[in-house]
C-alpha cells in the first residue's frame, strides 16, 4: 500500500481497541518525516495566513468578555493543530496579552508531528491549522490591545483523563497516529460549534456576522472529523465522547452513530439546528467539570468568563 493511502481496516482495529489497550505509536522518525513533507509541500501550502483586521468598531463589555472568551478557546485548537502538522505551536507574539500569562505542556518537534498517511487527511490537517491561526490572528486584531494573553494549557494530562472518563483507556496519545488525531481533534470541534452558536446572539449587530462565520469555519471542520471517523469505524469512540460532553455540559451531544445513522456527520437538535451551548457549559467540558480550572485550561482561562 502506498503510504499516501489510508489503511482503513488498520484503523478501524485501533480504534476498536481504543477502551483495552494504550495505544502504541505505529510511526518511525522516517514516516513522520514523510508526513511532514506530505503536509508542508502539499500544493504548495503554508502556515502563513494574512493577519485580519476587524473593521473599527466601538465594542461593548460584554463584546470584549465574549471575544476573550473566545480566543481562549482558539489559542487551545491553535496549539493542538500547529503542533500536529509543523512540529511546535503559536509564536510568542501570538500569545501575549492582558491576564496571566502561562506555558503549553504538549508535545514539539518529531514527538508531535503525527505521522499521516493518507495524503486527504494531511490536507485537511493543514487546511484547519491555517484556519485556527487565522482565527487567533483575527480576534487578536479585533480586540486590540484587550486581547488576553494565551493561559496554562495541557496537551498531555488532559487527553489521559478525558480517555479515561470517556472509557477509552488510561492513556492517549493524540499525535501518536493519525487515526488517534482524527479522535482528539473530535472532542474539538464540536465544542468550538456549539460555542460560537451560543454567544452569537449576545453580540453586537456588527459582531454577530464575524462569529457565525467563524462558526460556519469550525461547523465545516467537525463536519469532515466526523465523517473520516466514521468510514473507519470510530462510531463506539465518538459516542462514548460525545456522552462524555453531555453528561459535563447538560447539553445533548450526539456522536457519528445516532438516529439510526452510522454515519452521522452533524451534531444537531431535532429541528436540523446546532446544538448551543452557554460559555459556563463550554467551560464545564474544557475545565472536565471543574468550576474555575481543569482538563485543558489547569489555571483556567483568561478574561471575565473563567468560571463554570
Amino acid at each position: 500500500m502506498a503510504s499516501s493511502e489510508m489503511n482503513d481496516d488498520t484503523a478501524a482495529a485501533m480504534l476498536q481497541g481504543l477502551g483495552r489497550r494504550r495505544m502504541m505509536r505505529r510511526a518511525a522518525a522516517g514516516v513522520a518525516g514523510a508526513a511532514v513533507a506530505s503536509v508542508a509541500g502539499v500544493g504548495g501550502m503554508t502556515l502563513n495566513p494574512t493577519p485580519a483586521a476587524a473593521q473599527s468598531f466601538t465594542p461593548t463589555a460584554t463584546d470584549l468578555a465574549i471575544l476573550n472568551f473566545a480566543l481562549n478557546l482558539e489559542y487551545l485548537e491553535a496549539e493542538y493543530y500547529l503542533r500536529a502538522v509543523t512540529g511546535s505551536g503559536l509564536a510568542a507574539a501570538m500569545t501575549t496579552g492582558t491576564g496571566t500569562a502561562g506555558t503549553v505542556n504538549g508535545p514539539t518537534g518529531s514527538a508531535a508531528l503525527v505521522p499521516f498517511q493518507n495524503t486527504a487527511v494531511a490536507y485537511w490537517a493543514q487546511r484547519i491549522a491555517n484556519d485556527e491561526l487565522a482565527h487567533v490572528t483575527f480576534l487578536r486584531a479585533a480586540l486590540g490591545a484587550n486581547a488576553v494573553a494565551e493561559p496554562t494549557i495541557d496537551l498531555v494530562n488532559s487527553f489521559n483523563t478525558l480517555a479515561g472518563a470517556a472509557g477509552l483507556g488510561s492513556s492517549f496519545n493524540p499525535f501518536a497516529s493519525e487515526t488517534d488525531f482524527l479522535v482528539g481533534a473530535f472532542i474539538f470541534e464540536d465544542v468550538g460549534v456549539t460555542a460560537y452558536a451560543g454567544a452569537a446572539a449576545l453580540l453586537s449587530n456588527f459582531l454577530v456576522t464575524y462569529a457565525t462565520q467563524i462558526c460556519a469555519v469550525e461547523a465545516y471542520h467537525a463536519g469532515m472529523i466526523r465523517t473520516r471517523l466514521s468510514e473507519i469505524g470510530g462510531q463506539q469512540v465518538t459516542n462514548q465522547i460525545a456522552s462524555l460532553r453531555s453528561s459535563l455540559s447538560n447539553v445533548l451531544d450526539f456522536g457519528t452513530n445516532a438516529r439510526g445513522n452510522p454515519f452521522n456527520f452533524v451534531n444537531d437538535d431535532d429541528n436540523g439546528l446546532a446544538q448551543t451551548r452557554t460559555a459556563a457549559q463550554v467551560l464545564a467540558v474544557v475545565y472536565g467539570g471543574g468550576s474555575n480550572s481543569g482538563l485543558f485550561f489547569p489555571n483556567g482561562v483568561n478574561g471575565t468568563v473563567t468560571s463554570a
